[in-house]
């Protein structure tokens, strides 16, 4: 098979829904999954994960017809799918949580297939540290490596955390977790602390107000957030921010600071389209003509 320019490994879920428009149940989700269908407009992934024998071929068919390869999803007999159940009716920048059964995630060693050992991108998607450090054991020495986190593992693995930041070349947080981990509320001094862990780059996403990256140099960037005059369901828009924004980055085949600057929008007009519906919805209906549509709006915008 061929090498996928970017090796994701994350969660495979299934999400139950609540916001002020409606709930849904047992909709497709998870972090890899949202991030690997927004980064598939751009370039080949290959997708690391587990789900049980519960997970629909509907799904399978859905992932595989955006050109998503799935060697490396692992269905467990009998194993239950990870299932997370969270609502947005006070504030659509902050879910609460009201079920998380971690079921066949709880057992997860993602275990990398021989063609993905050599992409040259691996996304780690806010797993626990340990396991993000077995996947950059496993990868070769030449891929590069970009994380994510959340506050869940900066609050209880927070050396391991440190180890992961050591080892990466990007680290992408939201402004609560640069915040947490660095200690520093002004984010950015946040986000030059991180970079003294050695990474190229540190992305910090602010939500509805865009996003910012720090880099050697003293190189910066920002984009706002693209406008959505409705968000639906901001489940995994930090996923889909993710998935335009290494997307971009493997399809341009370089991680020069101009390369930053084009992920950056990429990432944010990528979450724009995943907060207009519920799970991956938008996603079903979005042609690339309408993305680069955006995209020079975007640009025009700012």
């Amino acid at each position: 098979m061929a090498i996928p320019k970017i090796t994701a490994v994350g969660s495979v879920g299934l999400d139950t829904i609540i916001t002020p428009t409606g709930k849904r149940e047992e909709l497709l989700g998870g972090s890899v999954v949202h991030f690997a269908v927004s980064a598939s407009f751009l370039t080949k992934v290959g997708m690391v994960g587990v789900a049980g024998d519960d997970f629909s071929a509907e799904h399978i068919t859905f992932l595989k017809e955006r050109n998503i390869d799935l060697e490396g999803l692992e269905l467990v007999e009998n194993g239950k799918t990870f299932r997370w159940t969270g609502s947005y009716l006070d504030d659509f920048n902050m879910a609460k949580t009201h079920r998380t059964d971690l079921n066949v995630f709880a057992d997860f060693q993602p275990e990398i297939p021989g063609a993905y050992k050599s992409s040259p991108i691996v996304f780690l998607a806010n797993i626990a540290p340990a396991l993000q450090l077995h996947v950059i054991d496993q990868m070769d020495e030449s891929s590069y490596r970009i994380c994510d986190t959340m506050n869940l593992w900066i609050d209880i693995t927070r050396d391991e955390l440190g180890k992961v930041f050591e080892k990466v070349d990007i680290a992408i947080m939201n402004d609560g977790e640069a915040r947490s981990f660095t200690g520093i509320d002004n984010l950015v001094k946040a986000g030059k602390k991180m970079l003294e862990y050695g990474m190229d780059y540190c992305v910090i996403k602010k939500g509805e107000h865009g996003a910012m990256a720090f880099g050697k140099n003293d190189f910066f960037t920002a984009v706002p957030a693209y406008p959505v005059e409705e968000v639906i369901d901001p489940t995994g828009a930090g996923d889909s921010f993710a998935g335009g924004f290494v997307g971009y980055i493997a399809e341009a085949g370089n991680h020069k600071p101009e390369s930053i600057k084009k992920a950056l929008r990429w990432g944010s007009v990528m979450g724009s389209f995943n907060v207009s519906d519920f799970s991956c919805d938008r996603f079903r209906k979005t042609k690339l003509e309408e993305i680069n549509n955006r995209l020079a709006e975007f640009e025009r915008m700012i």
